[in-house]
């Protein structure tokens, strides 16, 4: 049997496992689709069509070792080995993509990149106790969870956390700037305008659905000078989001329930065990999520192969030196600023802090990848994001808003 924690038990163990230190080298990404009628986006496609085309990817896993799974809301997820370089993630992932696509295809369906189903509300397709559980939970405070839960997609870049030393390579510095860099990368990329067919007012509605479905479990943490601290403290202060039991029983938690109050005894079900801790750490949702490495969660499905844009800027502001350092300059206006996470889901690259930053980090990433490999798939991706979105002061979210009105 696990064995039971105390609270500074619980707190060490969550500072040791989510910043697991070592030299800043392998990259992954993390890509979730909406799934849409080839013929008609605005349709869904019914899951048993689309189950018997997926059946051999389900069965023996996609080649190149990328791992295939699915969202409550039937979104599909393609999660990449790590790689050694950004450039091999981005192969990787780049060929296992062209495999389910094409199994796709055969379904009479097509992987549709944004980063809100801008047309639907679709129902959950999956019956987990854990997602059951969830939406139990966040329907407490009103829609936005199952929201969440059912029509958001997303990129997600999946970095090393840095070694144990103070400078640019240090996790404690490289945790800072992810979180400097965490609303740039929220406004470069923002491609969810619409939701039910109309403007929202946001060019990032992923972002503030998130933001507002649970704030102790899906905001970024208070700033602190030592990141395992701060994080200890708000993984043990957010509420439970689901308490697993033995079959057939329900895994809903008692309502404001946080971890903390659980390792005090304020619930008397069971005690809580180390078990029980690293599930719930699954369950915790900010920008920037630590988990042995940083997981950057907070940039929108893109179209298409704009994936490898928002892959390539998000990891080459971490891991090049120089362009570490640029983004460290162009974001300094941004830190301590406590409406910049809102702002840059609302108004994107058009607010005057954002819009300098984003053109001025893009510029470094490409710069840094244009050192590395000019010409290469890589390279052109951010040159061409560059030329199109972000020297204009333009997001993603722009091209939507201009097909709707014409």
């Amino acid at each position: 049997m696990d064995a039971v924690l105390n609270e500074d038990e619980a707190a060490a163990y969550v500072g040791g496992i989510c910043f697991k230190t070592g030299p800043p080298r392998r990259v992954g990404v993390e890509l979730e689709w909406l799934i849409r009628d080839r013929s008609a986006p605005s349709r869904a496609v019914p899951p048993v069509r689309l189950e018997k085309a997926l059946a051999p990817l389900w069965a023996r896993g996609l080649p190149g070792g990328s791992r295939l799974t699915r969202e409550p809301g039937g979104q599909l997820e393609v999660s990449s080995p790590p790689g050694e370089t950004l450039a091999e993630c981005i192969a990787t992932t780049a060929a296992d993509l062209t495999v389910l696509r094409n199994r796709v295809r055969r379904s009479g369906a097509l992987l549709y990149g944004r980063g809100l189903d801008p047309y639907l509300s679709p129902p959950r397709v999956l019956e987990d106790p854990r997602y059951r559980a969830m939406e139990a939970h966040f329907d407490r405070s009103g829609p936005w969870g199952r929201m969440m839960m059912r029509a958001t997609a997303a990129v997600q870049v999946s970095l090393d956390a840095g070694d144990d030393s103070e400078g640019p390579t240090g996790y404690r510095h490289r945790w800072r700037l992810a979180h400097r860099l965490g609303p740039v990368l929220v406004a470069a990329f923002a491609n969810s305008p619409l939701w039910r067919s109309r403007p929202t007012g946001w060019v990032s509605t992923r972002q503030s659905v998130w933001a507002r479905a649970d704030p102790g479990r899906t905001s970024p943490p208070r700033t602190h000078s030592d990141p395992r601290e701060s994080w200890a403290r708000y993984a043990l202060d957010a509420e439970l989001l689901c308490l697993r039991r033995d079959p057939p029983a329900e895994w809903t938690a008692p309502p404001r329930l946080s971890f903390r109050a659980w390792l005090r005894g304020a619930h008397r079900e069971r005690p809580p065990t180390r078990d029980d801790l690293d599930y719930h750490l699954g369950t915790l949702f900010p920008p920037v999520r630590p988990r042995g490495w940083l997981e950057l969660r907070m940039i929108d499905a893109q179209c298409g192969d704009g994936w490898i844009a928002a892959t390539a800027v998000a990891a080459t502001l971490l891991d090049d030196p120089e362009a570490a350092a640029s983004a460290w300059d162009a974001t300094e206006p941004l830190e301590g600023d406590s409406t910049v996470w809102q702002r840059a889901a609302r108004d994107g690259p058009a607010d005057p802090l954002l819009g300098p930053a984003v053109r001025r980090c893009v510029a470094a990433a490409e710069s840094a990848l244009s050192r590395q490999g000019p010409s290469s798939v890589v390279h052109d991706s951010v040159a061409e994001f560059a030329e199109r979105y972000s020297e204009r002061g333009r997001c993603p979210a722009h091209d939507q808003l201009d097909a709707m009105r014409g």
